[in-house]
């Protein structure tokens, strides 16, 4: 679900920080480590089921470690990720990465896009063309962003919080702040997943692993230590995503490859954000008031939603109208799951354009991820 939302009076640091290239480079020895770790896996037996109760099938994990043990190629997508201008900067003492890459078409609307967990920066890669560079995707030039595409502190390249407190809010300030640094007075945002508070009480199966996190991030050992507990870890995130993963890894034609998936996870290995990452959950939960994720915040502004079939909770249009008063866009597509950016790209970028068309004009156009 994606809402972009007018600025509000966000409080944010005014200390402009110098901002540096950032080049993606992983020395070969721990690719080798990788493989080895993948090889030597102790596999348990296989479930006593013929289906996916009891959670990442063996034959899935399995044929996804032949792969990745033995065919992938984490240096096509490093390449992919250095074909875009990265940076790093500093903002409120934390190092944050992002990708930022300007239109060149006049007038591009800005808009900062931000990925949840188990997401990253690799989300977004396949949406920056069109994006930036709409009339070479069957689109005009009015439909131009510039884009701007952060890694959450704890995950990617972003540095690390080591202290509790970098929870949603505090990162959507970080994100007005980084803006204004670049230039930005107005913007648009996108973003799902962490935009919203997920609770047990509306989901019985699947999503195990927020609870984990949000209670005992630190137990989780495991993930940091084996790349297949880390890559099973990440494919159980939700019955719908997992059941579309495990058809890509065997073999059937889907939204996400099999290099896809491991571009993800490969990063979450390479940077050792496992642990890091979960850490969100546990300050979402304990840094915040209450709030689950279908408490109705009365927000005001402008939001667009897309909807997505397959998504958690694929919000109807009854629901986003009580949520969002100012809703000036809904739109449910045929097809795609949780991870929309990067399984279904034309939708998206399709909701994009049409969702913010309207604001282009408005002197009211401004956003935080929400």
């Amino acid at each position: 679900m994606t809402q972009p939302i007018a600025e509000g009076p966000l409080q944010t640091s005014s200390v402009r920080s110098d901002i540096r290239p950032f080049h993606v480079s992983f020395p070969e020895q721990q690719l080798t480590d990788l493989r080895r770790r993948v090889k030597a896996t102790k596999w348990p037996e296989r479930e006593t089921v013929a289906d996916d109760t009891q959670g990442v099938r063996l034959a899935t994990m399995q044929a996804l470690a032949s792969y990745w043990a033995d065919n992938y190629d984490w240096r096509k997508v490093e390449a992919k990720l250095n074909s875009f201008p990265n940076f790093i900067t500093n903002i409120d003492g934390m190092d944050i990465h992002f990708i930022h890459v300007k239109s060149k078409e006049k007038n591009a609307l800005p808009m900062i896009v931000t990925h949840g967990w188990p997401g990253s920066v690799i989300e977004q890669l396949k949406i920056i063309d069109p994006l930036t560079n709409p009339t070479k995707y069957g689109g005009t030039a009015s439909d131009a962003f510039d884009l701007v595409i952060p890694s959450i502190p704890g995950y990617g390249f972003s540095g690390k919080p080591t202290a509790p407190g970098w929870n949603p809010v505090r990162i959507a300030k970080t994100w007005t702040t980084l803006m204004r640094n670049l230039g930005y007075k107005k913007f648009v945002a996108q973003g799902g997943d962490w935009g919203n508070s997920i609770t047990e009480i509306f989901y019985k199966n699947g999503l195990g692993y927020a609870n984990e996190m949000a209670l005992r991030p630190q137990t989780l050992y495991g993930i940091a230590d084996s790349p297949i507990g880390l890559a099973a870890w990440i494919l159980d995130h939700d019955d719908s995503s997992y059941k579309m993963i495990a058809r890509s890894i065997a073999g059937q034609h889907e939204g996400l490859s099999r290099d896809d998936i491991l571009d993800n996870i490969t990063m979450y290995w390479l940077t050792n954000t496992a642990i890091s990452s979960a850490r969100l959950y546990w300050d979402n939960v304990h840094t915040l008031p209450p709030g689950g994720f279908f408490t109705v915040r009365n927000v005001k502004l402008p939001v667009a939603v897309t909807v997505f079939p397959d998504e958690i909770y694929a919000a109807p249009r009854t629901w986003a109208e009580k949520a969002y008063s100012n809703m000036i866009y809904y739109n449910k597509f045929p097809k795609g799951t949780h991870f929309a950016a990067w399984e279904q790209p034309e939708y998206f970028v399709t909701g994009m354009r049409d969702g913010f068309r309207s604001l282009r004009s408005s002197a009211a156009a401004g956003g935080r991820a929400d």
